[in-house]
């Protein structure tokens, strides 16, 4: 293999807005970034439905009404 043809790799520090910190190696460099997995609502179970067209409330409201079918005998 040839000498001298791979990038720097130094450690570097991921920074969140929630001010978790992640020590890690980039060639970018240490950089801050807006949502990370301690804070992301996936990762941390509060999840919220976001219901802007009210797609949630009219499937509800469609189905709410709707009994299950009896059984053929």
């Amino acid at each position: 293999m040839r000498a001298d043809i791979h990038p720097v790799y130094p450690p570097a520090k991921i920074t969140c807005a929630c001010g978790s910190i992640i020590e890690t190696r980039s060639t970018r460099g240490s950089f801050h970034t807006e949502i990370c997995s301690s804070c992301h609502p996936f990762f941390t179970g509060k999840f919220k439905l976001m219901d802007t067209a009210g797609q949630v409330e009219r499937f509800r409201k469609k189905y709410a009404a709707k009994t299950p079918a009896a059984p053929k005998t």
